[in-house]
């Protein structure tokens, strides 16, 4: 059978200090219904610097310059480490300073939503353009204006304000005066949402020496919604990210399931690709402001920062089978169907041992899962405990109650099959893929040949179901033999055309005679 491949990964950090007080659901909640707090009044004095958010440890496992493994060389919480050999440059994406995504959310505006300052377009013009020569069709777009009624269209909820330097340096203005859905709100989400998109479409091409011109579709995948009154998440923000990431020759389309839509997306670029439908699929996502602070009480309460500091990003390249890059068994995906239930052990068998069971393959053969990366430094301070740990622990246990493993040998699995978490807490993006660029590595140059990506939502987020999600799928080294499958060539379509016409010709004579 040939199977598709992950032919590329890339991520992005964009670190929005201004925007976590401003944008965030926590601090913005918080204005609401208690604008004299004493957090309010504190968290400006948690935000780390961008010199402090490029050192730490797991932003650098994020953007690939350390590998996940290595984090376990330093004692927890890693916000406290001594690292200093950060670079905003990594070998599979980027941390990129607030400003520079200001001027890139304004490159994105297509409708004239985002209104810049004339001193703050004249300082990152010359920026933009010699760093990002990718946006040359697009650099007319960043154009200043007059900003002198920010103040009132702020006040008025019309805008959301951008900061530079505690200043005003510009603002999202509301794209219809009643429609809710085009509020300044989320206007400026989506925008967000959009440009971080593209930032990691732009990196995957940059990083994988990918040519932007081979995608044939794109599957986006974030937590937004674009669309107005009459189709509040009609979409489309895969062919709007196309359009500004140079992705000339793509159509495309938006999937949503919460925090397993990455998972979604990926096993639904593998059908596409193993049907012969598309070459080359890219499954791309922004990141959300809502998210930014999220646990930031919890943060501010026990003296540290604000974690929750970035907007992040991811892209990864789904193509043909190249006898190089790590394949996606499309014949191994794990489902949480509608009868699983919600239950630790349910999910979990569902997702992970079922499927493997069926195809005669032990939870022991897979040499790493990828499962919800959310970095404990987060997580534990709230109190919602190590993520990947707990998840470890049960996909451990099942081995255990398999008979794969005896109870003493349940630490020493999560050891050697689990990874240290490392993802920020937005949402869609710590679900399986921050692994994906590193597992195309061990996958090729490691000694790993079979690794799990497991992606999980929570529907009930909704209101229209408390169902649980979450899908699966098994990865694995390339033996390098490429299959021809199914498709036939011209040449071979005409060949076998004669073949069945001379062979009727002659049945034909043999009934005559």
């Amino acid at each position: 059978m040939n199977f598709p491949v992950l032919k590329g990964a890339a991520y992005v950090l964009i670190n929005t200090p201004h925007m976590i007080i401003n944008n965030g659901s926590t601090c913005s909640t918080e204005r609401i219904v208690n604008p004299d707090s004493e957090f309010l009044k504190e968290v400006k004095n948690n935000i780390r610097s961008f010199e402090e958010v490029v050192n730490y440890l797991p932003n650098q496992v994020y953007i690939g310059n350390l590998k996940p493994e290595e984090l376990k060389n330093y004692k927890e919480p890693w916000v406290n480490a001594e690292y200093k050999e950060g670079k905003a440059d990594g070998k599979m994406g980027a941390i990129i300073p607030e400003e520079e995504f200001i001027a890139i959310m304004k490159i994105c505006d297509s409708f004239d939503l985002v209104h810049l300052s004339e001193d703050f377009v004249n300082e990152m013009k010359p920026i933009i353009e010699e760093k990002y020569p990718e946006f040359e069709n697009f650099f007319g777009n960043l154009k200043a204006q007059d900003i002198s009624d920010a103040k009132q269209l702020i006040e008025n909820h019309k805008a959301e304000a951008l900061y530079h330097n505690g200043e005003i340096c510009g603002y999202v203005r509301q794209a219809h005066d009643i429609d809710v859905n085009l509020s300044a709100h989320t206007i400026f989400e989506n925008t967000v949402s959009k440009a971080s998109g593209v930032l990691s479409a732009i990196e995957l091409f940059r990083k994988s020496n990918i040519d932007a011109e081979t995608i044939d579709y794109i599957i986006e995948c974030s937590e937004e919604a674009c669309g107005d009154v009459n189709q509040r998440g009609g979409g489309n923000f895969a062919k709007a990210i196309g359009e500004i990431a140079g992705i000339k020759n793509a159509t495309g389309s938006d999937t949503r399931g919460f925090c397993a839509a990455p998972m979604h997306a990926i096993v639904e670029a593998s059908a596409l690709v193993k049907s012969g439908v598309f070459k080359n699929v890219l499954v791309v996502a922004g990141g959300s402001t809502a998210k930014l602070g999220m646990n930031a009480k919890d943060h501010v309460k026990k003296g540290l920062p604000v974690l929750e500091d970035v907007v992040a990003g991811f892209a990864v390249l789904v193509s043909e089978n190249d006898g190089i890059n790590p394949i996606l068994r499309t014949d191994i995906v794990g489902r949480h169907t509608v009868s699983t239930g919600s239950s630790p052990q349910g999910v979990i068998t569902a997702l992970v041992l079922e499927q493997l069971k069926n195809n005669g393959l032990k939870l022991t053969d897979i040499d790493k899962y990828s499962v919800e990366m959310q970095n404990p430094d987060i997580t534990k301070p709230a109190g919602a405990g190590n993520v990947p740990e707990a998840n470890y622990k049960m996909i451990a246990a099942l081995a255990v109650r398999e008979g794969e493993i005896d109870r003493k040998g349940l630490i020493d699995f999560i050891d050697n099959h689990g990874l240290p978490g490392w993802a920020p807490t937005q949402g869609h993006i710590p679900s399986g893929v921050p692994y994906v660029g590193h597992m195309i590595e061990d996958l090729t140059n490691g000694d790993l040949n079979r690794t799990m990506l497991v992606g999980k939502g929570s529907l009930f987020l909704g209101r229209m179901t408390n169902l649980f999600d979450g899908i699966s799928i098994v990865c694995e080294r390339n033996s390098g033999k490429v299959s021809e499958g199914a498709s036939i060539s011209e040449d071979e379509i005409r060949k076998i055309i004669a073949e069945a016409m001379r062979d009727l010709a002659e049945n034909l004579l043999k009934d005559r005679e």
